[in-house]
C-alpha cells in the first residue's frame, strides 16, 4: 500500500515502497507512457484496454515519480556539502 505525505513545498505525494529495477531507465519509461497515451487516444481500444492501459501509465509516472525524487534528494545532499565545504 502506498502513503501519501506531505513534501517540503506542502503538496501531497504518493510514495511507492518499491524499489526502481536496476535496468530501469527514465528515458525509456517516458516513451514507454507516451506510447500508451497515443494508444488510448486513438481510441481503437476496449473500454476494459483502456482501463488497463491507463493503470499501466500511471505506474510508469509512479516509477519516474519515484527515481526524480530519488534524484532530487542526492542533489540537495551535493549542494549542503557544497555549502558546508564553503564555511571552512
Amino acid at each position: 500500500m502506498s502513503k501519501s505525505t506531505s513534501t517540503s513545498d506542502g503538496s501531497r505525494n504518493k510514495r511507492s515502497n518499491a524499489q526502481l529495477p536496476p535496468d530501469w531507465n527514465y528515458e525509456a519509461t517516458v516513451a514507454k507512457v507516451e506510447a500508451l497515451i497515443r494508444q488510448i487516444e486513438a481510441g481503437k481500444l476496449d473500454l476494459a484496454e483502456v482501463f488497463n492501459e491507463f493503470n499501466s501509465a500511471v505506474e510508469y509516472l509512479r516509477q519516474c515519480e519515484t527515481f526524480l525524487q530519488e534524484r532530487q534528494q542526492q542533489m540537495n545532499l551535493l549542494i549542503e556539502t557544497l555549502e558546508d565545504d564553503s564555511k571552512d
